[in-house]
């Protein structure tokens, strides 16, 4: 085992200075006390899932169990390897470490559990030795067929998904280099999880959109901060985003999207920000402000909202859903907005949760723009956005 770390010592600092065996400390040998790792994300600007921790971290080695959860407004995970040394290994090569440009850096410590106890397999914890365990919510638990094929794509997971060589990341002082996950593999990953932006597409990237027939909606993917609607063609706008990341993801999830009985059409503006009128000028109310809105989700650094992220779905995740609210009160709520519940399930846990299903995704939009933010009394407002669970 101290072999092995001697090892992985070596190869991650060849690139700055070669190191011999007698140059070690003995302090960097001795073998790890536990398989489990803590892991803290500081500066998460874009969304850290599972499956990305998954992908990071199973090039040091069998990567056995994954719990994830928010402790003091900061996403942390524990990740359990086979063997101590792997998570040895992991620690030297990744604390410190940028998952994305200048962001999203990994802190790693030993964890004093030598076990995790997964109960589910969903988006916040999974045992990879146990793809037969319930998803939570009262899902059933796999099939043995599906169970199978879950097995087999984390194999390919593994060998998939490798980290591309390290080099330093100099222009922000005192960053670590970016963890440059293959385009290919991440696009999949990000498209699938609906989390992140496109490859190649930063934060710095052009935050106005150009959408027709546009609505609210657009902020279930991001803070818009100015809405512009066109003079000479009132069914169109220019939307500012808070970031490249977001106008990205707000183009990808509701491009071709139908609203209003109509395909709204979602592209990049040839502007780069939405210039308010002149003071004194008046422009009919055409341009607003949403900078300071009440109603921004991705406020935030490191919200849970980042990890909620999903393309517009036929089923609501509905919270902050007051005790004194039943089913049928929402049922009837959502009913309003013309369009049919089809399903209806309150979280077995937390009362506060609950997931609706409207009969088309054209029904669900409409209802979230109508009774996001609505008020249900008792100081308590709606929170509605899209949910990649069915019913």
């Amino acid at each position: 085992r101290a072999q092995a770390v001697l090892q992985a010592v070596t190869a991650v600092q060849t690139a700055n200075t070669p190191l011999s065996g007698t140059t070690v400390s003995e302090s960097a040998v001795t073998p790890a006390q536990s398989p489990v790792l803590r892991i803290i994300i500081d500066n998460m600007y874009y969304p850290v899932t599972l499956d990305v921790l998954h992908q990071i971290f199973s090039k040091f080695g069998a990567v056995l169990k994954i719990i994830t959860f928010t402790k003091n407004n900061q996403f942390q995970a524990l990740l359990q390897y086979g063997d101590p040394v792997n998570a040895q290994q992991a620690k030297l090569a990744l604390d410190g470490q940028n998952i994305y440009n200048a962001c999203c850096t990994l802190r790693i410590d030993f964890s004093k559990l030598v076990n995790l106890n997964v109960k589910y397999n969903n988006d916040k914890s999974r045992d990879y030795t146990r793809p037969d365990l319930p998803s939570g919510d009262g899902q059933p638990a796999l099939d043995p067929a599906i169970a199978a094929a879950f097995a087999k794509e984390t194999s390919l997971l593994e060998s998939t998904f490798l980290l591309a060589p390290i080099s330093r990341f100099s222009s922000v002082p005192g960053a670590l280099s970016p963890l440059a996950i293959p385009n290919a593999a991440a696009a999949a990953a990000a498209a699938a999880a609906g989390r992140v932006g496109m490859p190649g597409v930063s934060a710095g990237g052009n935050t106005v959109l150009l959408v027709s027939n546009l609505n609210e909606e657009v902020s279930v993917y991001g803070d818009v901060q100015r809405v512009k609607i066109l003079y000479n063609k009132k069914d169109s706008a220019l939307i500012q985003m808070a970031d490249g990341n977001q106008s990205q993801l707000a183009m990808n999830h509701l491009n071709g999207q139908k609203m209003y009985g109509k395909i709204i059409r979602v592209t990049l503006s040839k502007h780069q920000t939405v210039q308010l009128p002149r003071e004194g000028l008046d422009d009919q109310g055409l341009t607003k402000d949403f900078g300071n809105s009440p109603l921004h989700r991705f406020k935030k650094p490191g919200s849970k909202n980042f990890q909620n992220i999903f393309p517009p779905s036929a089923t609501l995740h509905l919270s902050n859903i007051p005790p004194s609210v039943a089913e049928e009160d929402l049922r009837t709520l959502f009913a309003n907005t013309g369009g049919t519940v089809k399903a209806f399930k309150f979280f077995q846990r937390d009362h506060k949760m609950a997931l609706l299903q409207m009969a088309t995704v054209e029904e669900a939009i409409q209802a979230l723009i109508d009774l996001h933010n609505y008020n249900l009394g008792e100081n308590h407002h709606l929170r509605v956005s899209f949910s990649k669970s069915t019913i």
